[in-house]
């Protein structure tokens, strides 16, 4: 088992181990009721899954959390970006509401990232905020999305767009659900996993390159976790050098939006990030060294290199990125293997940066 501590201003332990699952409830009543085995006041928590997930590990974490002395309501929504909305978001507000959840209750997010993202914004919206534990079932959520506390719903007009920075009292890590993730779901998390090791990390890029991250999985979850620490504790909010974690995600929230949502986000992300570092390439930001690496290995994992999405409508769909100020929207641009650059774009050129990542 290990432990990375996340020193932000709410701070909170990430724990990664194989058979956590079951300790759940156990795990977290340390951390809400330090020593006193539940015995001060009741606790309640309200455990939030998507459909696929539910049936897979609901039974289980309930047996958890009931164990440790939580009383437990459960919450289903349907599987799929496409909830990840303000009336999905509305609802789980007026579930809380009608259970009578107050704040000294606990919400329990078991899934991947739309789970963790919407229910952490439940959490820290309801009563003004109450704690919630993050259980992540995914590769994606695991190495990224579970850690920082941003939680947000989606609008129409863009991803991300409704939300609140709101971190969690506890992460428990279990790669032992990895072995029941869909082959396309651990694909999509594949894409942040290599971000990773493109935006910092050049010898984690290497153990990518030489090993399949299903064999290396504990070691992935870890690195990549401790590296989004180190950056989140610099800075939590946002303001600066948290934006390199979105490297790929400007064009490739782009591309989600212009399939309505049918095309993932790690496949997208990845798109996106093949598309940057053409055009950084190109435009004589990055070795050129760096490119034929980075496309390999997403050729290896499955992952795309490109859209079929032109090139002015890509740049007009990232105009509603959240990441877009003041004219400018700043991508992330590689510079080699492990090193990337935060570069304000003014909107115009963003069509031009596209064509230049080949974007017809």
């Amino acid at each position: 088992m290990k432990t990375i501590h996340v020193a932000t201003g709410a701070p909170y332990d990430v724990i990664v181990g194989r058979g956590l699952l079951d300790k759940a409830g156990e795990l977290l009543r340390d951390v809400l009721r330090p020593g006193d085995a539940m015995a001060a006041r009741p606790c309640r928590a309200a455990l939030i899954a998507d459909s696929h997930v539910m049936p897979l590990y609901g039974k289980r974490v309930t047996a958890s959390l009931q164990k440790a002395g939580f009383g437990c309501e459960s919450y289903v929504f349907a599987a799929g970006e496409a909830s990840k909305n303000l009336d999905t978001y509305t609802d789980i507000l007026r579930f809380l509401a009608a259970e009578h959840f107050s704040r000294s209750d606990v919400i329990v997010a078991l899934g991947g990232g739309v789970t963790g993202d919407m229910a952490g914004f439940a959490a820290a919206t309801f009563l003004r905020g109450i704690p919630f534990l993050q259980i992540p079932t995914s590769l994606l959520a695991m190495t990224d999305s579970s850690v920082g506390g941003k939680t947000a719903v989606d609008l129409p007009e863009g991803k991300n767009l409704v939300g609140a920075f709101h971190q969690p009292c506890l992460v428990v890590c279990d790669p032992d659900v990895l072995e029941t993730l869909p082959e396309a779901v651990f694909r999509d998390g594949s894409a942040e996993v290599i971000k990773y090791g493109m935006l910092g990390n050049e010898a984690f890029f290497r153990q990518l390159e030489e090993a399949p991250i299903r064999d290396q999985a504990e070691n992935v979850i870890e690195t990549c976790v401790t590296m989004k620490r180190d950056i989140v504790e610099a800075d939590e909010f946002d303001t600066g050098e948290r934006r390199k974690l979105n490297l790929g995600h400007s064009f490739g929230h782009a591309i989600e939006k212009c399939s309505n949502f049918g095309i993932s986000h790690g496949l997208a992300v990845a798109a996106g990030m093949a598309i940057i570092t053409r055009a950084a390439v190109q435009k004589g930001f990055c070795e050129p060294s760096a490119l034929p690496r980075l496309l390999s290995l997403l050729k290896r994992c499955g992952l795309p290199t490109g859209t079929d999405f032109s090139a002015a409508r890509l740049a007009a769909a990232a105009l509603s990125d959240k990441k877009f100020s003041g004219g400018r929207i700043h991508l992330i641009v590689p510079e080699a293997i492990g090193r990337c650059r935060i570069l304000p774009v003014p909107s115009a050129e963003l069509a031009d940066w596209l064509k230049a990542g080949g974007v017809l």
